[in-house]
């Protein structure tokens, strides 16, 4: 098993990256672009959420990763919360909606799935994830 040397080899960052991409495309659209206030908070919980990853990475233990990985998972829930906001104002239609629910909510359960991992490990000090 080769070993996770930089985070942003790290599926579940990589998974969080291409949610901010696509976060970003959807809130540069029509109306959405034009709500100041929502467009802002969900693009910085997306961001949060592949920053948080990459912090929590960058920690000494195991047991930091997992606190930042529970702050990213938390942020992601904050993204899909906020676009079902923009689905009530109509800034999103149900078509665009549903692809980035689904890819927030395999997201989610793709840190969980991380999380678990490492606390299986956690009595090491620092274990590197699978690639």
């Amino acid at each position: 098993m080769a070993t996770v040397r930089r985070f942003e080899e790290l599926k579940v960052w990589q998974a969080a990256e291409r949610l901010v991409r696509a976060i970003y495309a959807a809130t540069n659209e029509g109306a959405f672009a034009k709500d100041f206030g929502l467009k802002d908070q969900i693009r910085r919980a997306a961001v949060s959420t592949l920053s948080n990853i990459a912090e929590g990475f960058e920690r000494a233990t195991n047991r930091e990763f997992i606190q930042f990985l529970t702050i990213a998972k938390g942020s992601n829930g904050e993204v899909r919360a906020q676009l079902h906001v923009a689905l009530g104002q109509a800034y999103l239609s149900q078509a665009a909606f549903d692809p980035l629910r689904t890819e927030s909510e395999v997201l989610s359960r793709q840190i969980a799935t991380f999380i678990r991992y490492l606390q299986s490990n956690a009595a090491s000090r620092r274990v590197r994830p699978p690639s």
